[in-house]
């Protein structure tokens, strides 16, 4: 932050650098670009907030009955046949 010293300095030198004529309107074409510079920057800060609060959707999780197998299984997959009382398997 300048102090009055220091900003009544850096005063005096524009006026001797611009002269009295054209040192008002390079004064208002600094507001401007400043202005400009501070609605970009809170802009950019608004649409980061807005991008933060933005829910992300679940991502999707395979359960084992819709999973594909990351390989072929190297025997064909076939379920248990029940075997009934009194009687051996493969007969």
């Amino acid at each position: 932050m300048l102090s009055i010293p220091d900003m009544a300095i850096l005063g005096v030198l524009a006026l001797l650098v611009f002269g009295e004529k054209k040192l008002p309107g390079v004064m208002r074409q600094a507001g401007k670009m400043m202005r400009d510079v501070q609605n970009t920057s809170q802009s950019f800060l608004r649409e980061m907030d807005r991008a933060a609060d933005i829910r992300e959707p679940a991502p999707v999780i395979d359960t084992p009955a819709t999973a594909e197998l990351p390989f072929e299984p190297a025997l064909p997959i076939e379920p248990e046949k029940s075997i009934e009382p009194g009687k051996e398997a493969g007969r």
